[in-house]
């Protein structure tokens, strides 16, 4: 069991060289083809007064930039895949709606995994927006790269973020392979105030736990309490950093952005700090 297809969404130069090493080595580890995926939107420049007419030198320039570009991100992933000796494709397509168009869409939904550099606060651009919605619309896992990791390593702990919602479980079997190649899993949840909520948590990880169990997952159960003073977003930081965990595991929630997507109390403050690869379902 593995990610036969893996998706990789290459949006700049600068991501393409980050993002091949992870990719390269998820390919090897799940014996994958790679599909290297980048959007190419139409030109778009203000109107010239007085016509109120384009300029089409204008025009002309952005797109030979934008055309560079996907020029400059085909040669650095064909060249990564070639020198793994990695089978795979490249795709680009050029859109005015960029990776909202239904190629792009229609690509990743083919896909068993898709792979993303994290986003950034400081980089809300239209672009980047547009990129948000198109992994938020895909339907697939998406394991999000954070920055602070340079040089891909083996997955060995895994942090399972639990509330027994549907997008919890959707991401827990959707990160099925990893979680029996690791060597521990942690099914973590953040209990209620409220006695009976506590207690139904409880036993949703213990049944979810046993679940996986049989898959041959070496797991385990842990939760912390609100009551501490401690926030779910707060709590699930600390067991991160804590445990040296390599990968979290959980629901996208919200709407059609990841910085409006919520974990009971998670917000994209949680993914801004990202420390650990994150898998993300919905």
């Amino acid at each position: 069991m593995g990610y036969k297809t893996i998706l990789a969404v290459l949006d700049h130069a600068e991501n393409a060289h980050r993002l091949g090493d992870f990719t390269a080595f998820l390919a090897k580890t799940f014996s994958s083809h790679v599909v290297g995926l980048h959007m190419e939107a139409f030109a778009t420049v203000p109107l010239v007064a007085p016509m109120e007419m384009p300029d089409p030198a204008t025009v002309q320039a952005v797109q030979d930039v934008a055309h560079q570009e996907t020029t400059d991100v085909a040669a650095i992933f064909n060249r990564k895949m070639e020198q793994e000796g990695i089978s795979s494709e490249w795709r680009s397509f050029v859109s005015s709606v960029g990776y909202s168009s239904s190629t792009a869409i229609q690509s990743v939904r083919c896909s068993d995994l898709v792979i993303a550099r994290q986003t950034t606060s400081s980089s809300m651009s239209d672009s980047r927006a547009d990129l948000d919605n198109f992994l938020y619309e895909s339907g697939r896992p998406i394991l999000l790269v954070p920055h602070v990791l340079t040089q891909p390593k083996a997955i060995q702990r895994v942090l399972v973020a639990w509330n027994g919602s549907r997008e919890a479980t959707r991401a827990t079997f959707d990160a099925l392979p990893f979680l029996i190649a690791a060597e521990s899993v942690e099914i973590f949840s953040v209990g209620a105030d409220d006695e009976d909520d506590k207690q139904s948590a409880a036993l949703a990880g213990s049944e979810i736990a046993s679940t996986l169990a049989r898959h041959g997952v070496n797991v385990t159960v842990t939760s912390a309490e609100k009551s501490h003073g401690l926030s779910a977003e707060k709590a699930i930081e600390k067991r991160l950093s804590d445990n040296s965990i390599d990968l979290l595991v959980m629901g996208a929630y919200g709407h059609s952005r990841w910085w409006e997507m919520l974990f009971g109390g998670v917000t994209r403050t949680l993914l801004d700090k990202m420390t650990a690869m994150t898998l993300l379902s919905r």
